[in-house]
């Protein structure tokens, strides 16, 4: 039975087998997205601090010889500044102050007492 020939049987074909090569590049796809991810991550959150300076700027640099648009510019720009409970007190008294100066036609100009209020709330601002 050792002298018996099968010529039938032939040899292992080798098979070329690529799957290392994608697991490493999705393995880099995934860091560069990941990477750009964060980078743009942190761009949002370091434009929300700008965002918080520019309103502050504004608020400084009010002009209060337009009372209305002024009172309307306080309400706007104050409210997205607030963050602890005393901004949050010295601005709703402001706009208490305020309310005579809104809503109508013809105004007169800002009194001495909201011009305090107004300079006291920019002093408590944390930005």
């Amino acid at each position: 039975m050792n002298e018996l020939k099968i010529n039938d049987i032939k040899t292992l074909e080798t098979i070329p087998d690529i799957s290392l090569y994608i697991f490493i590049l999705l393995i880099v796809l995934a860091l560069i997205i990941i990477t750009i991810g964060v980078f743009l991550l942190i761009k949002f959150l370091k434009n929300k601090k700008d965002d918080k300076h520019i309103y502050y700027e504004k608020l400084r640099n009010i002009d209060f010889s337009n009372s209305k648009d002024c009172a309307y510019k306080i309400t706007k720009y104050g409210r997205l500044l607030i963050s602890n409970d005393r901004e949050i007190k010295l601005y709703e008294e402001l706009i208490n102050d305020l309310e005579k100066y809104k809503y109508k036609k013809n105004v007169k100009e800002i009194d001495s007492n909201t011009k305090r209020r107004f300079d006291t709330f920019m002093d408590s601002l944390d930005v």
